[in-house]
């Protein structure tokens, strides 16, 4: 072997000839059972390789891998096993010239095929895959980097080696469980094909360029779909975890993009597939958002939208088609349920990644998507299209919780912009009451900033709020803002929220999180008067119960004014206001539990059916609250105000029987001068108030205008006649010069064709002449 290797470097043109009569040699022997000259052959064919990498090496290698194709091709493991072990030799081996007629495509199938081996000996199956794997790996580094070799990303070689090394990766558990003792196991740990093949994708998605990551993730899932290794789960997150760790964090974003178009091609495959996809699209998309998510950021929310639509119209229909015929696939509505939950975690776990300017436009975006009653965003009709707008009302909003869930903004106008304020608080007054909650619930999550929400998880009377360690911060400027532009259309609906029948002790609670969050977070002196009149005015509420409420609802009403008025009593730290309030709260101790938290938000309520005579001990006084606060600097003027909403057009689009107690007549106004069809503007609602004040108005406009027109008689009758005349002409010629500047402005003479001169202030005016005195060229002349 040295005299053959020292001939080789010697006389490089003889390297040809040597590898044709080796080849003839093992080709012979391969034929004749011979396998002791085989090895020697190719043992020979290795060490010639390993030290010559002379120009002409290039027909020394198509011997070889001739040769290696003749072992591979052989029925006997321990031939394939070792023309393996040569061509991995040789992958590793960088060549000094290009090659432009090699061709790799045998070797790809076949080793492909290695790595799907069935032997029945486990031990000789084992080495056989792994060889598979190690030769895809040797394909893999041979031809990656190497523009001159045929392309292995296309996808008939795609979709031969990723799916072989999946193949292996499935059989991960089942090598383990038969893993032997701790001390083996670094031994057999290299023998295993799960890990290698794991390491060989992981090198080849390493490798994989921008174009060429769509054909290497492409045979993924269709693997992932021909296993059905969508529903246990497991395997295919396993997968796409390794896949989003192995390539640039710059390409992240196509995978998320294939895994979206992927969820489109299965949205009438079963329910449990297509919560397999979105469980995984979730974990890839955490991982994406770490590097580049790129522009499939509302991309992928509105394919996870749009899925969530689909699935709520199959579990109201029963059918993918529409409607439930023979031999359609019937749908069971749990999955889909379990769909929709899916969806919705996948929603908040991306959106907890993304930095706040991204997740303002998300909730924006999903919020657009919420269909309401109004006139703008028509709802479907009829029994199908009220449960279809529910259902897809509820499925939003609880997306929409998720997203705000944690979302921290310093700046209350940029979380709460006018529009998506708008929109949030007209669902607040629809009749559902699982709505009305989940916008509670939105709101408290947008105004918290300090994690002070748990604490008022429990309403309750405490005679010390110390113990809850609020963290209070000072209201800024910006939230000061705010409030003065949204403050009365955030109580009016916490006031009409409050005269919900249908409202349960959540609700309450939540009304309770919300006023106090908003004290702490965005109060200042007039907000807390205002909130204080709030309170007050749902105390009146209970009282009167205009709104025939249950014996439950008057009693939660009286114990969320007494909790929200004895926690604000102790942040204002007023001593005059916190005795009123105390001593209110002992007296309904004694004489009347039913009207405290203590008694009313717990399992089994202590009620009382008779609240119609409450005697004004038990009742928190307005005009005491306003007497003591006036003393320590609060507007008592304003808090002598009882707190009455105004009623707007959104009570009627919300689909409200009743509100308040007016009765509304709607009349809408349409232009009919104007060609085009213009947006119709609200409608004008006259109630019982504004007539009223309509008729007061008139009257005094009236008398108004008789003492007008009695003061200019009298002037002309005794005033003389050179003021009278004076006053006159001052009119006239004050007419006649707006008059003037009306024509200066709108009235432009032609352009002169002689041109224009300058005028003194250097601007350029033109000077119109008459047709007759113009002189024109003498070509012009007939």
């Amino acid at each position: 072997m040295e005299k053959l290797t020292f001939y080789a470097l010697s006389a490089p043109e003889k390297l040809d000839r040597i590898g044709a009569y080796l080849s003839e040699r093992l080709i012979r022997d391969v034929g004749r059972h011979r396998y002791g000259y085989v090895c020697i052959a190719m043992e020979a064919l290795d060490q010639l390789l390993m030290a010559c990498h002379c120009q002409s090496i290039n027909l020394f290698v198509e011997s070889f891998l001739k040769m290696v194709a003749k072992l591979l091709e052989s029925e006997k493991p321990n031939l394939q096993i070792l023309g393996t072990n040569s061509f991995v030799k040789f992958a590793n081996i960088e060549e000094d010239t290009p090659s432009y007629h090699r061709s790799y495509d045998f070797f790809v199938s076949r080793f492909s095929e290695m790595c799907h081996s069935s032997h029945d000996d486990l031990e000789i199956k084992t080495k056989i895959r792994m060889s598979g794997i190690k030769g895809l790996q040797g394909v893999v580094r041979k031809t990656v980097n190497d523009e001159l070799q045929a392309n292995i990303w296309d996808p008939q070689h795609m979709d031969k080696i990723v799916p072989s090394l999946l193949f292996n990766l499935q059989h991960v558990e089942e090598a383990e469980s038969r893993s032997p003792s701790p001390l083996q196991a670094p031994e057999k740990e290299k023998e295993n094909p799960a890990e290698l093949a794991e390491r060989c994708l992981r090198e080849l998605l390493g490798r994989a360029a921008f174009g060429n990551i769509k054909n290497a993730i492409k045979p993924v899932l269709i693997h992932l779909d021909n296993h059905t290794l969508w529903e246990p789960k497991v395997f295919a997150i396993r997968c796409f975890k390794i896949i989003m760790y192995s390539i640039q964090p710059q390409h992240s974003h196509l995978v998320i993009q294939q895994l979206l178009s992927h969820l489109d091609a299965n949205s009438r495959s079963a329910a449990t597939v297509r919560a397999g996809i979105v469980e995984v699209l979730s974990e890839a998309a955490v991982i994406a958002a770490t590097g580049s998510v790129g522009p499939t950021v509302l991309e992928m929310f509105n394919t996870l939208l749009r899925q969530l639509r689909l699935s709520i119209d199959y579990a109201l229909t029963g059918s993918y088609d529409g409607a439930a015929t023979l031999g359609t696939k019937i749908i069971k509505e749990h999955e889909e349920r379990m769909f929709q939950e899916a969806v919705i975690k996948t929603i908040g776990s991306f959106a907890s990644t993304l930095p706040t300017y991204q997740r303002s436009e998300v909730i924006l975006f999903i919020m657009s998507k919420v269909p309401l009653p109004s006139l703008h965003h028509p709802v479907e009709m009829g029994k199908t299209g009220e449960n279809r707008n529910r259902l897809t009302q509820i499925m939003l909003l609880k997306s929409l919780l998720q997203v705000s869930t944690g979302f921290q903004c310093n700046n209350m106008m940029s979380a709460l912009p006018s529009n998506f304020l708008d929109r949030l608080l007209s669902t607040a007054l629809m009749e559902d009451a699982d709505i009305r909650l989940f916008v509670l619930e939105i709101l408290i999550s947008f105004i918290d900033r300090h994690g002070n929400r748990h604490k008022f998880s429990t309403i309750s009377t405490l005679g010390d709020i110390s113990v809850l360690k609020l963290k209070v911060d000072k209201c800024s400027r910006q939230d000061t803002v705010f409030m003065k532009k949204h403050s009365q259309q955030l109580y009016r609906h916490i006031y009409l929220s409050c005269k919900e029948e249908t409202n349960i002790q959540k609700h309450y609670e939540a009304l309770y999180s919300l006023l106090a969050l908003i004290s702490i977070e965005l109060a200042n002196e007039e907000v807390v008067v205002d909130l204080i009149r709030l309170v007050l005015a749902v105390q009146d509420v209970a009282q009167v119960n205009e709104e025939n409420l249950p014996a439950y609802n008057r009693c939660a009403l009286y114990a969320l004014g007494a909790a929200y008025l004895n926690l604000i009593s102790q942040l204002t730290t007023v001593p005059a206001f916190c005795q009123h309030i105390h001593e209110v709260i002992e007296t309904r101790k004694k004489e009347a539990p039913c009207m405290l938290p203590e008694d009313v938000f717990v399992e089994r309520p202590r009620l009382s059916q008779n609240l119609d005579g409450v005697v004004t001990e038990l009742l928190f006084r307005q005009s005491k609250i306003s007497e003591v606060l006036g003393g320590s600097g609060y507007n008592s003027d304003r808090l002598c105000l009882p707190y009455i909403p105004q009623l707007t057009d959104e009570d009627r689009l919300s689909k409200r029987k009743s509100i308040g107690e007016t009765i509304s007549l709607q009349v809408e106004v349409e232009s009919r001068n104007s060609p085009e069809k213009e947006e119709r503007e609200p409608a004008e609602e006259i109630t019982y108030e504004t007539l009223k004040k309509a008729i007061v108005d008139s009257v005094a406009v009236e008398e108004q205008e008789r003492e007008r027109r009695r003061q200019v008689v009298e002037k002309f009758q005794k005033a003389p006649f050179e003021e009278i005349a004076a006053h006159c002409g001052a009119r006239a010629s004050l007419l006649q010069s707006k008059l003037n500047q009306i024509f200066e402005i709108t009235i432009r003479p032609p352009p002169s064709p002689s041109g224009t001169i300058t005028a003194a202030y250097g601007q350029p005016q033109n000077h119109s002449i008459p047709v007759y005195e113009m002189k024109f060229p003498d070509l012009c002349v007939y």
